[in-house]
């Protein structure tokens, strides 16, 4: 569910070019539906940019959930119910200056004493669980069932063919960007060179007048950099190398036959070898980040003047870590939700998924769990732009078209760019299989060691729906979590526009034709939906 996110795209053009190959009483009626909403024509400002996902469609022409309005006119001053929302995911930064007054403390637990004080079978839980103890990298579940090498397996073949496609597009995209890599580090020293320093400008590389063909070669390497609003060769290295750094993971874990990642000494195939990992929840490595972004578009403490705003205001995160620089395994998704379950949370954020699932029917149990327990689920639809009512993509909560819950929600990515554009060539979509979508592209938030960040995909489209849910949890606690999954899906905006699939401009489709609900999510409508609902009851 990860993406690279570097101008290679843009540089291999270059390499082809150059031959290198708290009830609120309702105040007002929501808005149902959107036909007219004029297209924002002009760039976003730094503010838009850093906070689109709040803004209101109508207002800003902005495609954002109306967070801002529902504060501003609905919450007020207005006092919810904590709502405790665990997020299923990597390590998390608990000490974040964004988020450490905001993250779930197990009461029942007395710190490092090396004791299960409150007896649910987990050492020193004070603020969640690890699944995947010192674990970090792991490989994806196809390449586990080759491994495995039970050629029995019904998914063999898939996963065969999954993978030799899949080595073979990774294999190739090294090959291309070192081969952009080391272009550009030889126009970037020829540079340096004639000019006689490193942090050459601009301007510099402009006045140089030559016949030489190879330093002309370089000059024109360098002005297409400074075109694409890089400000150095060097700054373009950079993008590439971190784009190398993923491929060779990729590569050398993920895709890796013979790497064994699993460190927790239990067997991943039997479901009753439970209690393995530890109390740390926190990132192994800095770039171990996508748990505090998550966390962050959920919570990050309002109105602090530091960072960013989190959707809900009343809210505890528990971390849950359970997701490696891989694939998941679904023994650690049950044992996650069921952690999470039986701990008190309300809502879980699942921003993850992979395209096999051995055991999907006990991660369907647990869902199932959970929306026995009114818990609701929150799971990103995937990055692969692709329909998920055809190509599989687990977690799910259906066998056979049944859904087992009525409180699992999958959310797909929006963009910015309210009209044709607004849905994230990335993001998977289906008119069964995905409920709504949100907003989920160029979503800033926090990340380790009081940093922030703009991420992309629809792990930022789910927290912002699982912090939605936690907003209505928290004002209006006696609505259940199947309700709040309804009042979700009604109360979205109804988009009546045609956009572009799957990032393929050939492709263009009504938007009702991708998702379940025909809407995206509005925190406003939703209030005002469940206040009304509430009212009833």
């Amino acid at each position: 569910m990860r993406r690279i996110k570097t101008i290679a795209a843009s540089a291999f053009l270059l390499v082809l070019f150059f031959g290198c190959g708290g009830t609120a009483a309702v105040l007002s009626t929501p808005v149902e539906n959107i036909d007219t909403s004029p297209l924002k024509v002009s760039e976003l400002t730094e503010y838009e940019k850093l906070n689109w996902s709040h803004l209101d469609l109508v207002k800003d022409t902005i495609p954002g959930m109306s967070v801002n309005k529902a504060y501003s006119e609905i919450i007020k001053n207005k006092r919810g119910k904590t709502v405790i929302v665990a997020v299923l995911d990597s390590g998390m930064d608990i000490n974040h200056e964004d988020l450490n007054d905001v993250i779930w403390t197990n009461k029942g637990e007395i710190p490092n004493n090396g004791k299960d004080d409150d007896k649910n079978g987990y050492v020193d839980d004070i603020h969640g669980w690890n699944f995947l103890g010192d674990g970090y990298y792991e490989q994806f579940e196809y390449v586990r069932i080759l491994a495995s090498g039970n050629t029995s397996n019904p998914d063999y073949a898939r996963a065969q063919a999954e993978y030799q496609t899949e080595y073979q597009t990774w294999l190739n995209n090294k090959t291309q960007y070192d081969q952009i890599y080391q272009q550009f580090k030889t126009a970037d020293d020829a540079l340096a060179k004639y000019i006689g320093k490193k942090d050459y400008t601009q301007k510099e590389v402009n006045a140089i007048k030559t016949e030489d063909q190879a330093l002309n070669q370089s000059i024109q390497i360098a002005q297409y950099i400074f075109s694409n609003g890089k400000d150095s060769l060097a700054d373009a290295l950079k993008e590439i190398n971190d784009g190398l750094v993923q491929i060779n993971d990729r590569l050398n874990y993920n895709l890796n036959k013979d790497y064994k990642g699993r460190v927790t000494g239990d067997n991943p195939e039997d479901l009753n070898d439970k209690f393995y990992g530890d109390g740390n929840i926190k990132p192994r490595k800095k770039s171990e980040s996508h748990a505090t972004h998550v966390a962050g578009i959920i919570a990050a403490e309002r109105n602090n003047k530091k960072g960013v705003n989190g959707i809900a205001n009343h809210v505890k995160i528990m971390p849950i870590r359970s997701t490696p620089r891989g694939d998941e395994y679904d023994k650690d998704v049950v044992l996650a939700i069921r952690y999470a379950v039986d701990n008190g949370a309300k809502v879980i954020n699942a921003s993850f998924g992979k395209s096999f699932s051995p055991h999907s029917d006990w991660v369907r149990d647990a869902i199932a769990y959970a929306g026995e327990n009114d818990v609701v689920f929150v799971h990103a639809a995937g990055n692969d732009g692709k329909d998920v009512d055809a190509s599989p993509n687990f977690p799910d909560d259906n066998i056979n078209g049944q859904e087992v819950s009525d409180t699992y929600i999958r959310v797909a990515a929006l963009t910015p760019k309210y009209g044709s554009n607004m849905v994230a060539a990335f993001s998977n979509y289906g008119k069964q299989n995905v409920d709504v979508f949100a907003p989920g592209e160029g979503i800033y938030s926090t990340t380790p060691e009081n940093e922030y960040k703009t991420e992309g995909g629809t792990s930022m489209a789910a927290p912002a729906v699982a912090g939605v849910a936690a907003l209505i949890r928290s004002y209006y606690p006696d609505l259940s979590a199947a309700q709040v999954k309804q009042i979700i899906m009604d109360s979205g905006l109804a988009i009546k526009t045609k956009v572009i699939v799957g990032g393929d401009t050939n492709d263009i489709r009504p938007f009702s034709d991708l998702t379940k609900s025909s809407k995206m999510v509005n925190a406003y409508n939703a209030l005002i939906m469940a206040a009304q609902l509430s009212k009833q009851k």
